[in-house]
């Protein structure tokens, strides 16, 4: 049985590497994986990333696997979000990284613990090839759920599934979420890894194997999106200054927009502008009123379009609005406020650790708790504001809300010249996808597209560019498997992979054997 995948225990094969070698090796795979995102945007690099980052921490002690798994994440979010010191400077960039970087570390010491753990229990080369790379690739997917929800509802930028827009697993999006392709990749590359590592197989079958692998997961066909009419939407990318500190005047940003607006286009059924693109509430704001009702007269078609709102109590939302040729129609509050940036969580905290920062926002938006579907020309339309589209259960709630396309707003201004932009573009692809609507991307800046529901671009303009794109965008009718049950997909690999690890604890063959089984 020496040449296949027999059923003899073997001694694990996953032994640590010296520190000296898997530290660099970590380092490395963090920087791979950052070059995997947008710019350049390598999505391949993915692979090699993640299998560095499995043999760095693979069968290390928790203590080394914290400081491997922390430099490799600091590798890796330094550069990926450097955008986010754009214009606050150092200090809120790499404290965040810092922070996401101690994320890793926390996933580096799960991923040690299985390889040490279970691999003890897996024992045979089956076990050790198939079996355990599942517990991995379920370790790695709670990690990434863990760190987009907590603290503050989670940073779930960076995950594996994110990085694959443009690549041949991105189809699977539809079946699994985004994180589910996230399980997909690294269960793809443990079995490389396991492969590459157990004894007794010889090389043509691992090669053999892996390319099996590979090519069952890539035989899976798209899932098939079904779509029932077009709808016409003039998407409208201002160019404003809706930056934080370009020091605009009241009504610049929305002079823009209606500057860019093709008043005279004709057959238009919609038109979208970005977030907070009307800057305050036309109902208290008769100017902004006038020029919402020229628009809307002169294209003959609703407008969907952003703006700061106020309760009575003084309550502020950033807030997505229709208005019609009757005024205000109806509204969505976004539910995913920017911490740090829209709202600052526990001020009284950070406001002594940073007062200068903190004391720059000085208004706290709410999270809203209205639906994000709203019903305008005819269709009903999905809502996303900005960082709204990293959430994985707003996207299933368009879906069971019956949206027929998703409108992302977002105003990329304060990240001009940077990759945030294109990182949040590849992230709502890989929405569309996911719930098998087209999906309009509508910056104040860019990058401004409409995406199908297979994640192919049919329209775009250019970044930094006042102007706008009239496009007819395909209806979605059907229900795709992750709007139904990738929540659920998530929670049971998330929790699976956890009581597996846990269940092949040596603490607890010590208690279930007594002193003498140690």
């Amino acid at each position: 049985m020496s040449g296949g995948f027999g059923g003899v225990a073997r001694p694990s094969p996953f032994t640590a590497l010296p520190v000296r070698v898997a530290l660099p090796l970590a380092v490395i795979g963090g920087v791979l994986f950052a070059l995997a995102f947008p710019t350049p945007g390598w999505w391949f690099l993915a692979y090699p990333a993640v299998a560095c980052t499995l043999l760095a921490a693979m069968g290390q002690t928790w203590r080394r696997a914290a400081w491997i798994g922390y430099l490799g994440g600091v590798a890796f979010w330094v550069p990926a979000i450097s955008w986010a010191g754009r214009y606050l400077g150092p200090v809120p960039w790499l404290a965040l990284a810092l922070f996401e970087a101690a994320m890793f570390a926390l996933g580096s010491v799960a991923l040690a613990l299985t390889y040490r753990w279970v691999a003890r229990v897996v024992t045979t080369t089956v076990g050790r090839v198939w079996g355990l790379p599942a517990v991995v690739a379920a370790i790695w997917t709670g990690r990434e759920w863990f760190s987009g929800s907590w603290p503050y509802g989670g940073f779930a930028w960076g995950r594996v599934g994110l990085s694959q827009s443009e690549s041949p697993f991105a189809h699977l999006a539809a079946y699994v979420g985004v994180l589910g392709v996230s399980f997909v990749v690294v269960y793809c590359v443990a079995v490389v890894v396991s492969l590459g590592l157990v004894a007794g197989v010889r090389l043509r079958i691992r090669v053999a194997t892996a390319g099996l692998l590979v090519a069952a997961v890539l035989a899976v066909p798209a899932w098939p999106t079904a779509t029932d009419g077009t709808i016409r939407i003039e998407s409208v990318q201002g160019n404003g200054p809706a930056g934080y500190f370009d020091r605009a005047q009241p009504g610049d940003v929305l002079r823009s927009q209606v500057a860019a607006t093709d008043v005279d286009a004709r057959g238009v059924d919609l038109v979208v502008w970005p977030e907070a693109s009307a800057e305050y509430d036309p109902r208290a704001q008769p100017v902004i009123a006038n020029d919402l009702d020229q628009v809307v007269r002169g294209v003959g078609a609703p407008i969907v379009a952003g703006a700061i709102t106020q309760t009575p109590s003084g309550v502020l939302h950033n807030t997505s609005f229709v208005w019609t040729a009757d005024g205000w129609q109806s509204s969505y509050d976004k539910v995913r406020p920017v911490p740090f940036g829209e709202y600052v969580p526990d001020r009284w905290f950070f406001s002594k650790l940073a007062p200068s920062l903190i004391g720059l926002l000085q208004r706290d938006y709410t999270p809203g708790t209205k639906p994000n579907v709203l019903s305008v020309a005819g269709v009903k339309a999905g809502i996303a504001i900005c960082f709204d589209i990293v959430d994985d259960g707003l996207t299933a709630d368009m879906a069971r809300g019956g949206a027929q396309v998703i409108l992302a707003q977002t105003n990329n201004a304060d990240f001009s010249g940077t990759d945030e932009n294109l990182q949040q573009l590849e992230i709502a692809r890989m929405r569309a996808i996911e719930s098998g609507r087209s999906l309009v991307n509508i910056s104040t800046v860019g990058a401004s597209q409409v995406i199908d529901p297979t994640g192919r671009t049919i329209d775009r303009v250019p970044e930094y560019t006042a102007t706008s794109m009239i496009t007819d965008v395909p209806l979605g009718t059907s229900t795709t498997p992750a709007t139904v049950a990738s929540g659920s997909i998530t929670l049971v690999l998330s929790l699976g992979g956890l009581l597996v690890l846990l269940a092949c604890a040596p603490w607890r063959r010590r208690r279930r054997r007594g002193p003498a089984g140690v």
